[in-house]
């Protein structure tokens, strides 16, 4: 692990945002590249020392959170793969800055490209085979973006791939 991975703090290790989406696409250089229907916007970020162990267990939470509510109602019961949704799969080393002093913020915890951009694929491709590969999308890695959505609740969640998030419980695992 590097040392910048050892400094950072369990909740800054491999991290992802999910948002519960009625739509959402990407657009680079005017050319919509990726998009999809109901189902959940993954923002996605590599933190130096994560492995394909991390990313598997963030992909795996990311098909299984329960987000939507069941025919009867209840609360919190279905996951993307139960109502047939759609993934799409954003990076965004941004999500592991810090920005505790000053007013600039720092990205020395995000992971070098070449390590991040090797993670990140396998990531998406660890999100396709826990689901339905032809329902999973992409983005373009370090390409200028143009992420549209449409949110749906609004809900959105942070998951960790382990340790503890800033202010909650222990992830699900």
């Amino acid at each position: 692990m590097s040392e910048i991975g050892e400094l950072l703090p369990a909740h800054k290790r491999v991290s992802a945002i999910i948002q519960r989406v009625l739509s959402a696409s990407v657009t680079v250089d005017k050319e919509v590249v990726s998009s999809i229907g109901r189902g959940v916007l993954v923002f996605a970020a590599v933190a130096p020392g994560d492995t394909e162990k991390e990313m598997n267990a963030v992909a795996a939470k990311v098909v299984k959170m329960k987000m939507w509510e069941d025919d009867a109602g209840g609360k919190w019961k279905r996951n993307v793969m139960d109502i047939n949704g759609e993934v799409l799969c954003v990076s965004q080393f941004t999500l592991l800055a810090r920005t505790k002093k000053g007013t600039k913020p720092d990205f020395h915890g995000a992971a070098n490209p070449e390590e991040a951009k090797r993670l990140y694929e396998y990531f998406v491709s660890a999100v396709k085979k826990e689901y339905d590969p032809g329902r999973v999308a992409d983005g373009r890695f370090q390409a200028m973006m143009e992420v549209a959505l449409v949110n749906d609740g609004p809900v959105t969640l942070e998951l960790n791939a382990g340790g503890k998030q800033e202010g909650a419980t222990p992830p699900v695992s």
